[in-house]
């Protein structure tokens, strides 16, 4: 007999007014130029370097209540292009160590075969006969 699901644990929104909240807020496509996401930062090869949040991208859903915040978990945060600094790139070091972990992940211990993917943790690392 099948168990009575239950109902789902609902967060409760905070509806906080547009002007009170702490960080400026901008619709989508109406964003300044100097403000992007961590996305777009990392395909022009940027980090935020430590520097703070700038602005909120507020998400779609929020366009027809202007007058409130989002506090939606779709909404980004916006960077100062200016304050970014280039990514790290890694040592020769750091990328030998991270070969030989994945390494050990795609290796059979029984067979000692390769694979060109992680095997599984449910077959405790070896590979299907």
């Amino acid at each position: 007999m099948p168990r009575p699901r239950k109902k789902g644990w609902r967060r409760e929104v905070e509806k906080v007014p547009r002007r009170s909240a702490s960080l400026e807020e901008f619709d989508r496509r109406a964003c300044p130029e100097g403000l992007v996401t961590r996305r777009q930062l990392r395909e022009r090869g940027l980090s935020p370097g430590g520097h703070a949040l700038v602005a909120v991208l507020r998400c779609k859903y929020c366009a027809y209540r202007p007058d409130q915040s989002c506090n939606h978990p779709t909404r980004a945060w916006l960077y100062d292009v200016n304050l970014a600094r280039p990514k790290r790139t890694p040592t020769l070091a750091q990328e030998w160590a991270l070969d030989r972990a994945m390494a050990a992940r795609s290796t059979c211990p029984e067979c000692r075969r390769r694979y060109y993917f992680c095997l599984p943790l449910r077959t405790q690392g070896c590979c299907d006969p």
